[in-house]
């Protein structure tokens, strides 16, 4: 049995899905739920500052849930097989992302790492990019978003592996609760020759810096 890396990882099915079109409310009923909100909080969105927010909430609303329209299968459908015998892995790492629990509906900041061992065809890389922002344009948990964009690879590419690592710090435990900033959550999803091979999981770990991890 390989010995298991110290970043756990997630086991579990997770798929995320578009809210019923027709429970979608208009916009005017989503500007009208940011007066109510301003004035739970205690202002008036009547006064002059506040009179045009519930339409920037809304409007911000559509580009940090942008992710619900989308389809990452759709994205890593187009694939190339002349790649001159490569057999290696294929490695994003550091991509920045912006996304929001799914608890308290504030952001979660982080970076990802991305990595593949192709069977017979690759991807461009920007799609890697683009996977991790659609599902964290959702709400969600970093668990599930983990598993999620690790499954997504997995089921359309059929590859070798896939490794997915992300940290993320949390502003529900940085700006309230607890406060503690500069904390982050780490989670991983190894599939495949990641999970089973300790010698392939050591090198995709010491290609995104966690040099120390399984060791």
């Amino acid at each position: 049995m390989p010995k298991k890396t110290s970043l756990a990882p997630v086991s579990m099915s997770a798929v995320a899905t578009e809210p019923a079109k027709d429970l979608r409310p208009s916009r005017a009923e989503a500007e009208a739920a940011v007066r109510t909100l301003l004035r739970w909080a205690g202002d008036d969105p009547d006064r002059e500052g506040l009179r045009a927010t519930p339409d920037r909430v809304v409007r911000s609303y559509e580009e940090f849930f942008s992710g619900y329209g989308q389809d990452p299968e759709e994205i890593l459908a187009r694939t190339f097989e002349e790649v001159a015998g490569y057999d290696d892995m294929v490695v994003l790492r550091g991509i920045r992302f912006e996304s929001y629990c799914e608890h308290h509906m504030v952001p979660i900041i982080g970076v990802a790492h991305i990595g593949y061992l192709p069977r017979n065809r690759v991807i461009g890389i920007s799609k890697l990019a683009r996977v991790l922002e659609i599902f964290s344009k959702r709400l969600q948990i970093q668990e599930k978003m983990t598993a999620e964009i690790a499954n997504t690879i997995d089921r359309v590419l059929n590859p070798q592996g896939v490794a997915v690592v992300i940290e993320g710090e949390h502003q529900c435990m940085t700006t309230r609760g607890v406060h503690r900033p500069g904390v982050n959550m780490v989670t991983s999803q190894m599939m495949g020759v990641f999970r089973d091979n300790e010698a392939t999981r050591k090198e995709f770990l010491s290609i995104i810096g966690h040099r120390n991890a399984g060791s």
